[in-house]
């Protein structure tokens, strides 16, 4: 409940209530001023953001952006409203109202957005805000379960979703929305476009939910309820529907297309409508009709056509309506009563009418009844359905109609069943709701009556535009709320039959679910834990392997890895080149003799037993180097490597005194393993360098600081102007890290206490 925490005198929320309130308010009217603008045609508006990588911060203003911001605002501004009254008085008030405020603004700018990777910094940030709404009760493991449950489903998709938008943008050769949808014809075609549609997808099922994707909605009930009223109605679920409409017209059109979202999203929502049967929490009701609602909307999508189409973003709206008028009811019922269970509630309509009247008018749109605008929905729904062909036809349609059934259903178990019949006892004395907390619902419920009477008004101004926007051309969209006996209609009268029987059967078909999930092996929630489970078991043996303290260990995995990987792709992909030629003709007798000490050098730092003498061997290696450098006139490279070589032996030598005796671990003279990777290491990096030497010259770099050290940086030395000045933040940094190291070792040194043995001086 709302009242469960210590309280701060405020009224509505206080300063914090307020700006709420105003935000999406504001929003809200002037984007409803720009509508009869959009309803003519859309509009982009952007500035360059990062022009070498083609990023703009740019916005799309069409029919189905617009449909979005409207939704987004106006259900915020009754949202905010609610909760300066809900949770007004919450100590953490202001901390919520910047989560919800910056939840908002991270959907306006995904559903404005023209750019992808502009949208996808949009979509991480609803991920972010959502995480911390969801958890906003930090003090309950069940609210920290589900935030992070969220967060880990929805941000892996995230991170798939990146993918497909990079593939995305490298194929159509810009990342720009409003170019990317007029190459649908070129997307399809191409050889990536499967890649690219199922990594889309990856991202769009676990932001709205789908199966198998789904368990993670539920259980987001552990969010305030003014949080669930926005993030099932218009935020957060509905992010992932708004992308695949938004990429229809590049992506949609496919049997790929067609089949996935309607099998995804057929099962979805006669999985949802089920569960949402099982439940006795109304809350947890409607969460599972609101993935009835994502599974529905994906499969008119996926189906494609322009009746199919229409009818998507016709429910979009309705189901926004209705689902947060009820969430919202919902609230006044827990906050009245101190309950949500659907079989303790009973006859509040005599103490609660205003909000009986709000959640009459939610559920009956939900159920389908004319007028409402629910009605319309779902006759659409049933026409788009029976307009397919094939098996197609049969699976959309059947499908619709068993959500419907089921969702009649629900509407008398949310809204005809608490309200009806004699009022029974709760924890607490029923009462009528406060009217910042009735206004939400009472507004939301009676545009769903105002629509359904006059549907054209919304057909124009945005199911019209919208469905333009998705299917990519422009086709009349004509709404009515009576259009004859047809079999539309007959399945309808249908669905009400059946929806009736359901509700009077209802508590029986609870119980045998409830027998049935008890017997079902799969549970995805479960499942989910062991996933965690099984990933921390693995990080767990993984640390053990490979960070088990032994700098051994941690060098022959890094070095290995580095051969494996660089050496396998080299491998693979024939990326060898030689354009040197190998002979041993002009070298000097002293080169050689240069050669010579570095090889000997690398012979006794790898056969000697003493750390001692393999650290002096390793600095004549590094002074041959030096030597080379010379000869091929590159003294000041040559000053820096022998100061190097001439430090870290120097500086290692003292190091190792003070170190503690480590006796020797192995008696083998020979590793075959180190051997392995240090020869792999000395092919591969040879090899790079033969190739890189092969490989035509680029002065473009070389020209530039050539021309630029001196008149810029007023350097002659190119290579110190580099390092100071062009890259003066890098080295800034490489010399902290550096430091920052010295002194950790220098302090670890400091504080070790030991006692040196004779076995030291080996």
């Amino acid at each position: 409940m709302a009242d469960d925490y210590p309280k701060v005198d405020r009224v509505m929320g206080g300063a914090a209530g307020w700006i709420s309130i105003a935000f999406p308010s504001i929003l809200f009217l002037y984007f409803l001023g720009l509508l009869p603008q959009i309803a003519l045609g859309p509009q982009v508006h952007g500035i360059d953001w990062v022009p070498s990588l083609g990023i703009n911060l740019s916005v799309l203003l069409d029919g189905l952006s617009m449909t979005f911001v409207l939704l987004i605002t106006g259900i915020g501004a009754a949202v905010t409203l609610y909760s300066a009254r809900y949770l007004g008085q919450h100590p953490d008030y202001p901390r919520f109202v910047s989560y919800l405020l910056m939840f908002m603004v991270g959907m306006l700018g995904l559903v404005l957005a023209d750019n992808l990777i502009m949208l996808f910094v949009f979509w991480e940030i609803t991920t972010i805000a959502s995480y911390l709404l969801i958890g906003f009760n930090a003090d309950s493991a069940k609210s920290r379960r589900s935030a992070l449950q969220a967060l880990l489903v929805t941000g892996t998709g995230g991170l798939i979703l990146l993918g497909g938008m990079i593939v995305l943008g490298n194929v159509a050769g810009t990342f720009q929305l409003s170019e990317i949808l007029t190459q649908g014809d070129m997307l399809r075609a191409h050889p990536w476009y499967l890649a690219i549609l199922l990594l889309f997808l990856a991202g769009t099922f676990t932001k709205s939910a789908q199966v198998p994707f789904h368990f993670w909605l539920p259980n987001a009930m552990a969010a305030p309820t003014p949080v669930s009223a926005y993030l099932h109605s218009a935020t957060m679920v509905k992010a992932g529907i708004f992308l695949m409409a938004r990429m229809n017209p590049a992506l949609g059109g496919t049997d790929a297309w067609f089949w996935i979202l309607t099998l995804f999203g057929g099962v979805t929502a006669v999985f949802a409508s089920v569960m949402a049967m099982r439940q006795t929490d109304i809350k947890q009701v409607l969460a599972y009709t609101t993935l009835m609602a994502l599974g529905t909307l994906t499969m008119f999508l996926g189906a494609g056509t322009h009746y199919a189409i229409m009818a998507a973003m016709l429910f979009l709206v309705v189901h926004s309506l209705y689902k947060a008028a009820l969430f919202l009811m919902i609230g006044i019922v827990d906050h009245a009563t101190g309950t949500r269970e659907a079989g303790v509630l009973g006859g509040l309509s005599k103490a609660m009418p205003l909000t009986g009247l709000a959640a009459a008018l939610a559920a009956i749109s939900m159920a389908g009844i004319p007028p409402m605008v629910g009605f319309i929905g779902k006759e659409f729904m049933y026409k788009a359905g029976l307009g397919l062909e094939g098996f197609g036809a049969f699976w959309v349609t059947i499908m619709a109609f068993a959500a419907s059934v089921m969702m009649f259903a629900v509407g008398g178990i949310v809204a005809l069943k608490p309200f009806r019949g004699d009022l029974r006892p709760t924890p607490t004395e029923p009462h009528e709701g406060p009217w910042p907390m009735l206004a939400g619902p009472l507004v939301l419920g009676a545009l769903s009556l105002i629509f359904g009477l006059v549907p054209g008004v919304l057909g124009y101004y945005l199911v019209g535009p919208a469905t333009h926007a998705v299917f990519g051309e422009v086709r009349e969209v004509h709404l009515y709320l009576w259009g004859g006996v047809n079999m539309a209609l007959i399945l309808s009268l249908l669905t009400f039959l059946a929806g009736w029987l359901v509700y009077r059967r209802h508590e029986a078909i609870r119980t045998r679910l409830a027998a049935f999930e008890a017997r079902n092996p799969v549970d995805f929630d479960a499942g989910w834990d062991r996933l965690l489970e099984g990933f921390k078991a693995f990080a767990a043996w993984q640390t053990r392997l490979i960070q088990n303290g032994s700098l051994q260990r941690y060098m022959a995995v890094t070095f290995g890895t580095f051969v494996v990987l660089v050496g396998g792709t080299y491998l693979i992909k024939g990326a060898f080149r030689s354009g040197l030629s190998l002979t041993t003709e002009g070298i000097h007798p002293v080169q050689w003799a240069v050669l010579g000490l570095i090889a000997a050098g690398a012979m006794l730092t790898v056969w000697t037993h003493s750390r001692m003498t393999a650290v002096a061997a390793m600095g004549v290696t590094g002074i041959g180097v030096a030597l080379i450098f010379i000869m091929f006139s590159a003294p000041d490279v040559a000053i820096t490597q022998l100061l190097v070589e001439v430090l870290v032996v120097v500086l290692v030598s003292v190091v190792m005194l003070r170190l503690p005796y480590l006796p020797r671990r192995s008696k083998a003279t020979f590793r075959a393993g180190h051997a392995m990777i240090a020869g792999g290491m000395g092919l591969v990096t040879t090899f790079l360098m033969i190739s890189v030497l092969a490989t035509d010259f680029d002065r473009r770099l070389t020209t530039f600081f050539e021309a630029a050290s001196y008149p810029e940086a007023y350097g002659r030395n190119i290579v110190n102007v580099i390092l100071v000045d062009f890259r003066a933040l890098d080295t800034f940094g490489e010399v902290t890290v550096v430091a920052i190291a010295a002194i950790a070792a220098f302090a670890l040194l400091r504080g070790m206490s030991t006692r040196r043995k004779p076995e030291e001086e080996s």
